[in-house]
C-alpha cells in the first residue's frame, strides 16, 4: 500500500496545522499548567474543534460525524502533537467513544456519539488498574443485581481526563480472574453516580489523568455496553485504534522537537562557529531524521491497515507503538542534549516535549509490552 496522503488528506492536515498553531501553541499548554486550570484544556477551544468536525471524524454521519477514517483522524493527532495541544480527543473520541462506537446498541450510539460529536459530552475509559498497561489485568468486579442492574466495586488508575468526564466507560470483571480474556464486561457509569470517587492527577507533562474508586456504585441494566463477559471483543480493537492515534501524536511531538533542534543547530554559536557545523552533531541529527522517517512510515501503515480492517492491524499497531516509543525517547534525549544547559530549564520549550515523550512512552503500552504482543500475535 502507498504510505502517502492523497490530496484531500493533505488539505485536512494543512488546515489542522494552521488552526492548532494559531489556537493552541505551546504557550497555551504553559498557561493551563501554570494556572493549574481546573479542566486542563480550553473548553471553548474544544467546542470550536467539535464544530469543525474533529470530535466526529470517524463517527457515522447519522450521529453527527464525518464518516472518515483513522488515517484522517491521525493527521489531526499529529498536528496537535506538534504544539503539545491538550484536548480530550484521545480520551473522549478514541477510547471511551470508540467503545460506544464498537459495542454500543443503536440507542447508546445515537445518544452518546451525537453528544460527543457536537462537543457537548466528555467521556473517559476506566480500564487500567496496575502501574503498567495490561488490558486484561482487571479485578474491579461487577455483581449482577436482581433487577437486572450491576453493582461495581474496585479501583482504576490513569483514567485520562477522568476528572472532567460526564460518563465513564468502565471495564469490569463479571467472571474469571485477573488476566483472563473472558469475563470482562463494559458498563457506562454517570460521573455523578453515588459511590463514585474521582481524584485528579496532574501528570509531569501537564496533562490530566485521574484515580477512580467505585464504592458499591450501582447502574441499571441499560448501562451494559456490548455483551456480558465478552468485553474484550470490544476493548481490544478500540485500544488498537487509540494506540495508532497516540502513535500519530507521538510522531508530531518528535517531529517538532527535531525541527526545533535543527533550527537551534543553525543559529547557536560556540567557539565562534555554528554548532551545526560540527560533524558529530551532523551525524546525530542525520540518525534522528532516519528514525523519524521510519516511524512515519509505520504509523501511516498502522492507520491504513485499521481503515482496511486488515487481520494484520493489531500486529502493525504494536510495531508502530514500539517504534515510536524508541524514536521519541531518542529524539527527546538528543534534542535536550543538543540545546545544552538551556534545554533542561523550564524557560526553553524543548523540555516540555521531553516530558510529553516520557508520558506517551508508557501510555497504552511501552516498547517491551508491544514487542511481546507482536511476538505472540506471530505465534512465538
Amino acid at each position: 500500500m502507498a504510505l502517502i496522503l492523497n490530496e484531500e488528506q493533505e488539505l485536512l492536515k494543512q488546515t489542522a496545522r494552521e488552526f492548532i498553531q494559531e489556537k493552541s501553541p505551546v504557550a497555551e499548554l504553559r498557561r493551563l499548567r501554570d494556572e493549574v486550570d481546573a479542566t486542563g484544556f480550553d473548553s471553548a477551544l474544544w467546542k470550536e474543534m467539535a464544530e469543525l468536525g474533529w470530535a466526529g471524524v470517524v463517527y457515522p454521519e447519522e450521529f453527527g460525524g464525518m464518516d472518515l477514517g483513522y488515517l484522517e483522524l491521525g493527521q489531526l493527532f499529529e498536528e496537535c502533537g506538534r504544539t503539545l495541544a491538550p484536548h480530550p480527543l484521545l480520551s473522549t473520541v478514541a477510547l471511551a467513544g470508540g467503545c460506544v462506537l464498537e459495542g454500543g446498541n443503536e440507542t447508546q450510539r445515537k445518544e452518546i456519539l451525537t453528544a460527543v460529536a457536537s462537543g457537548d459530552r466528555l467521556l473517559a475509559l476506566a480500564h487500567q488498574e496496575g502501574p503498567h498497561h495490561d488490558p486484561l489485568a482487571v479485578q474491579t468486579r461487577a455483581e449482577r443485581l436482581e433487577g437486572g442492574g450491576y453493582r461495581i466495586e474496585g479501583k482504576k488508575g490513569f483514567v485520562l481526563d477522568g476528572h472532567v468526564a460526564d460518563q465513564l466507560v468502565v471495564v469490569t470483571r463479571t467472571a474469571g480472574a485477573a488476566g483472563d480474556r473472558e469475563g470482562l464486561t463494559l458498563l457506562i457509569v454517570d460521573a455523578d453516580s453515588p459511590g463514585l470517587e474521582v481524584t485528579r492527577t496532574l501528570m509531569v507533562d501537564g496533562r490530566n489523568a485521574a484515580s477512580v474508586e467505585f464504592k458499591s456504585v450501582e447502574v441499571e441494566g441499560s448501562a451494559l455496553l456490548g455483551q456480558v463477559d465478552a468485553g474484550a471483543d470490544v476493548l481490544e480493537p478500540v485500544l488498537d485504534r487509540a494506540t495508532a492515534l497516540l502513535s500519530a501524536e507521538m510522531l508530531g511531538v518528535l517531529s517538532e522537537a527535531f525541527d526545533r533542534t535543527l533550527e537551534y543547530l543553525k543559529t547557536r554559536e560556540q567557539f565562534g562557529v555554528l554548532i551545526g557545523s560540527f560533524q558529530a552533531l551532523k551525524h546525530r541529527a542525520a540518525e534522528m531524521f532516519v528514525e523519524i522517517e521510519l516511524s512515519r512510515s509505520i504509523v501511516l501503515d498502522a492507520l491504513t491497515t485499521i481503515d482496511a480492517d486488515s487481520p494484520q492491524a493489531s500486529a502493525v499497531v504494536s510495531c508502530a507503538k514500539a517504534r515510536c516509543n524508541d524514536t521519541i525517547f531518542q529524539v527527546g534525549n538528543e534534542a535536550v542534549q543538543m540545546f545544552g544547559g538551556i534545554g533542561v530549564t523550564d524557560e526553553e520549550d524543548i523540555g516540555l516535549f521531553l516530558k510529553r515523550a516520557r508520558v506517551t512512552q508508557a501510555m497504552l503500552g511501552n516498547s517491551g509490552w508491544h514487542r511481546d504482543r507482536f511476538a505472540r500475535l506471530g505465534g512465538y
